[in-house]
């Protein structure tokens, strides 16, 4: 596998996102809505700060539990609904127009293509998250925030992600129709995300189950500023099957 050719196809997509309106309205989007989350949040803690303080309830909230987490955690909600966005022209654009056979038969490997469709869509991620660079910013610049809680939620959070994409490039690669890819990636990824909750109802073995295949169930110790092994080992296992099911698929629409 040639890194070059890699980063060429990356590159290439990567720069198709910002010839069209798609990043300009995912990011947009994405910075006003988590504007106001951590404008809502950053409020909120003063409010209960002040209330801690004037009626000596006990110790106030610390930055970490009381914005931190919660902005943070409705960050991976906000990527759950703009990802499908992002994934699902990536293949289904290519078969549309047809340049998907010259893709396929050009003296470049299909794991190469695969890994550069997905670090296109992982670097646009990490631009939308370079954004959210502020509010540690701002954090440190009112108050003493933890430094670890911030790290491994930012790590979490692109591991989360990342899943996300996976998903989201295997259904592209399985439809020409971008609805269609965006829809089932946004259906799957939030499957995954809500299985958890069948585990109550579930006897023990199925509950332990479901609650290990709960994409949000393995991000809790990240924003806590833990990093698990097993939470790594998953996320990872997750993004590398999705990317071999995706090698399979267009494999087998190569060899049609």
């Amino acid at each position: 596998m040639s890194p070059k050719n890699v980063w060429t196809i990356a590159r290439k997509d990567f720069r198709t996102y910002f010839s069209s309106p798609i990043a300009y309205i995912v990011i947009a989007g994405f910075m006003l809505i988590m504007g106001w989350m951590f404008f809502y949040t950053l409020s909120h803690f003063e409010m209960q700060s002040m209330q801690y303080q004037q009626f000596n309830t006990g110790k106030s909230p610390s930055l970490t539990e009381g914005i931190i987490r919660p902005v943070y955690g409705n960050m991976n909600v906000i990527f759950l609904f703009l990802v499908p966005f992002i994934t699902m022209r990536l293949f289904a654009e290519e078969r549309k127009l047809h340049t998907i056979e010259l893709l396929l038969t050009s003296p470049v490997r299909l794991t190469e293509i695969v890994l550069g469709k997905f670090i296109s869509s992982f670097l646009l991620i990490l631009v939308m998250l370079g954004v959210t660079l502020t509010y540690p910013i701002i954090l440190f610049a009112t108050g003493n925030p933890e430094l670890g809680p911030i790290v491994t939620s930012y790590l979490g959070t692109l591991l989360l992600a990342s899943c996300y994409l996976s998903i989201g490039i295997l259904f592209s690669s399985l439809t020409e129709n971008q609805i269609v890819a965006g829809s089932l990636t946004f259906a799957t990824s939030l499957f995954f995300w809500l299985v958890n909750w069948a585990a109550q109802a579930s006897g023990p073995i199925w509950s332990e189950i479901l609650n290990y295949l709960s994409l949000i169930g393995h991000y809790s110790n990240f924003g806590q500023g833990l990093i698990d092994s097993s939470d790594v080992i998953y996320y990872l296992s997750f993004i590398g099957l999705g990317l071999f099911l995706t090698h399979r698929v267009l494999d087998s629409f190569r060899w049609r």
